[in-house]
C-alpha cells in the first residue's frame, strides 16, 4: 500500500489542476468569442459561475450575498476584479493566448511591489531588482517600438494590473468571508464586466448549441480551477505551492500551439521565461526570509 501524499504534494497536485483548469478555461472563452461577442461570452459565464457558487454558498448555510460586499474595501476589491475581468477577457479574445497568459505570469510582482509601497511591506534590494527584471520581461512579450508590437496586447497588461490591485484589496477584506462568497462576487464582476464591454458592442445574440457548449465549457472549468486553487492555499506551506501557479503558462503554451495553431516567437519564450524566474526566486527569497 504506497504512502499517502504529504500536504505539500497535495497542495502542489491542486495548484498544478487550478492552473490546468483556468488554462482550458481561457481556450473556451478565446474559442468562444470567434462567433459571440467577447461581451456576451463574459456575462453568460460571470452570471452562471456567480449562481454555481452562489447555490454553493447557501448549500453551506452561508449568505450568497453578505451586507460585507458593500463595505469600502470590498467595492474597491470589485472594482479592481471588473477591470481585471474586462481587459484580460478582452486581451484573451483579441491577441495571442500564449502572450497574455505569459504577460498575467507578472501579476505577483505587481503585488511584491504594491505591497511594499501600500502596505509598508519590508522588500529587500534582492526582490527589488527580481521585479525589474520581470518587467523587462514583461517588456520582451509587448516589443514596444519593434515591428511586432500590437497596442492591443496593452489590453493583457491593464488586465494584469487588474488582478495585482484586486489581489492587494484582497488583503484588506474581512478574513470572515468564505471562498464560496469571494466566487459568487468574482464571477458576478464577470459578468458586470461583461454588461460594460456589451454596452459598447452590442451584436450579443442567442447561442447556437456550439458557442453555448464552449460558454458551458469555460464556466465548469473556471469554477472547478477556482475550487481547486482555494483548496491548494489551504493545503500544505503556502511557499511550497504557490510556485505551481506558474504551470498555468506551460498548459496556455501547449494549448495555443496544438490547438490554437500559435507559434510563440523567440522574444514570447524569452520574455515569458525570464518572467517566471524572476517571480520563482522572488518567492524562494520569501521563503527563506520566513525560516530565519
Amino acid at each position: 500500500m504506497s504512502a499517502p501524499l504529504s500536504p505539500d504534494l497535495r497542495g502542489a497536485a491542486l495548484m498544478t489542476a487550478a492552473m490546468a483548469g483556468f488554462a482550458i478555461e481561457d481556450l473556451f472563452i478565446k474559442r468562444a468569442a470567434l462567433s459571440l461577442p467577447v461581451g456576451q461570452v463574459m456575462v453568460l459565464m460571470g452570471f452562471s459561475g456567480a449562481l454555481v457558487f452562489a447555490l454553493m454558498a447557501r448549500a453551506r448555510g452561508e449568505a450568497a450575498l453578505p451586507r460585507v460586499f458593500l463595505s469600502r474595501p470590498m467595492l474597491i476589491r470589485s472594482g479592481f476584479e471588473i477591470s481585471g475581468r474586462l481587459f484580460y477577457s478582452l486581451a484573451l479574445a483579441l491577441t495571442p493566448m500564449s502572450a497574455t497568459v505569459a504577460i498575467l505570469q507578472a501579476t505577483p510582482l505587481v503585488v511584491l511591489a504594491g505591497a511594499a509601497l501600500i502596505f509598508g511591506e519590508q522588500v529587500g534590494w534582492r526582490r527589488w531588482s527580481a521585479v525589474i527584471v520581470g518587467f523587462i520581461g514583461v517588456l520582451i512579450v509587448l516589443r514596444p517600438g519593434a515591428e511586432g508590437f500590437s497596442a492591443l496586447s496593452l489590453l493583457a497588461v491593464a488586465g494584469m494590473l487588474g488582478f495585482a490591485g484586486r489581489d492587494l484589496a484582497t488583503r484588506a477584506a474581512p478574513q470572515s468571508m468564505s471562498n464560496r462568497q469571494l466566487g459568487t462576487l468574482g464571477f458576478a464582476m464577470l459578468g458586470f464586466a461583461g454588461v460594460i464591454v456589451l454596452g459598447f458592442t452590442g451584436e450579443a445574440h442567442i447561442p447556437d448549441l456550439r458557442e453555448a457548449g464552449l460558454v458551458l465549457g469555460a464556466t465548469v472549468f473556471g469554477v472547478a480551477a477556482y475550487n481547486a486553487l482555494t483548496a491548494a492555499m489551504r493545503t500544505g506551506d503556502v511557499s511550497a505551492v504557490t510556485p505551481f501557479r506558474y504551470t498555468r503558462l506551460i498548459f496556455a503554451m501547449i494549448l495555443a500551439v496544438l490547438i490554437l495553431g500559435e507559434s510563440p516567437d523567440a522574444a514570447t519564450i524569452l520574455g515569458s521565461a525570464i518572467i517566471v524566474v524572476s517571480g520563482l526566486y522572488t518567492l524562494l527569497r520569501a521563503r527563506r526570509k520566513a525560516l530565519r
